[in-house]
């Protein structure tokens, strides 16, 4: 099989297309023949060994992905073969990652996907829309939960709703009931904030958005959603409700946080900071249930026309997949993998 490696941490230029033996899966495991693999900043965080160092000699990059599982291992009802699936952690802790024809990830990994959801949803899931789904279960008076209705009477900002997070908070909090605002930089993103399901979108480059916000949300925004907390976190507090939560699961633009302690323990602000990695195995479970049952009902789609344009990379230009997000494009990346 083709399959995409690096034996060192670096820049994109260490990624490899090369042939490899086909992976036979172990007990509890599934084989997915991959159609598209995502890509997602972790995915290069991890490859220039900016989280982690390198645990083993060779690495398969790439979380996220959709494919059909062809093999499954001891204790893996044969009926999942032929099963279109997405997928979910494939590299974490693991060296095989689905920028590869096939791919081998603990059964639980592999998702169902519904017939009418294309392989491109499948991929843009993982780690965007299950860490959108944990920064909208952590508020203290909130629903652990997600389904249709548990947000009801919330008001939810995302930050940044452009970004594939934000967009998937967007989408989740929308169709779990809430009212939900996104504050974005420019009109083209203001458009695909819109295109996601924001009600009101805000520029904050623009006027007075914690005005703007506050207008809206007269009594406060229940949970902010937050990708830049230390550029956001004036704005954050200006618009939060008393006991409300922002949940930050990344730092855009690294400028550092300062917290003014009386006045977040007036507010009795919660501040949850979130990776999936540790967030732990029955918040990621939990997380999978509840985006598979949005797809079901149809609330997750992605390209230009909800939000999330697609940017596409053949496997053996995967590399250049990698520079396309850390220079910041707008949308999804996807590699397909599936000639």
């Amino acid at each position: 099989m083709k399959a995409i490696v690096y034996h060192g941490n670096g820049g994109p230029d260490v990624l490899r297309l090369v042939d490899r033996d086909l992976p036979a899966p172990g007990p509890g495991e599934v084989r997915v023949r991959v159609a598209v693999s995502g890509v997602n900043p972790a995915d290069c965080q991890a490859r220039s060994g900016a989280t982690t160092p390198m645990g083993f000699p060779e690495i398969t990059p790439h979380l996220d992905g959709a494919g059909v599982i062809d093999d499954v291992g001891e204790g893996v009802d044969q009926s999942r073969v032929g099963q279109r699936v997405w997928l979910f952690m494939a590299a974490a802790g693991r060296p095989t990652g689905t920028a590869a024809e096939f791919t081998v990830v603990p059964a639980d990994q592999a998702v169902p996907l519904p017939d009418e959801a294309g392989f491109d949803v499948g991929a843009a899931l993982g780690v965007p829309a299950l860490t959108a789904h944990r920064a909208l279960t952590v508020a203290e008076d909130g629903p652990r939960r997600l389904r249709p209705g548990a947000l009801d009477g919330r008001v939810v900002l995302a930050a940044g709703g452009a970004g594939a997070v934000g967009h998937a908070v967007i989408q989740l909090a929308r169709w779990a009931g809430a009212t939900v605002l996104s504050t974005v930089s420019g009109p083209e993103k203001a458009r695909l904030a819109t295109a996601a399901g924001a009600h009101h979108v805000i520029n904050y480059r623009e006027g007075d958005p914690a005005a703007e916000i506050r207008e809206i949300a007269p009594d406060g925004v229940d949970i902010i959603a937050e990708v830049a907390l230390g550029a956001d976190l004036a704005l954050d507090l200006a618009v939060l409700r008393t006991r409300g939560t922002i949940s930050t699961y990344a730092n855009d633009g690294g400028k550092p946080v300062e917290l003014d302690v009386p006045r977040n323990m007036v507010l009795n602000t919660r501040f949850q900071f979130l990776v999936l990695y540790t967030a732990g195995a029955e918040a990621r479970a939990a997380a999978a249930e509840d985006v598979a049952a949005a797809v079901r009902d149809g609330a997750l789609p992605v390209g230009g026309e909800h939000g999330l344009p697609l940017v596409r990379f053949p496997l053996d230009r995967t590399a250049d997949a990698h520079r396309a997000v850390e220079s910041g494009t707008v949308g999804k990346v996807l590699v397909d993998v599936a000639s």
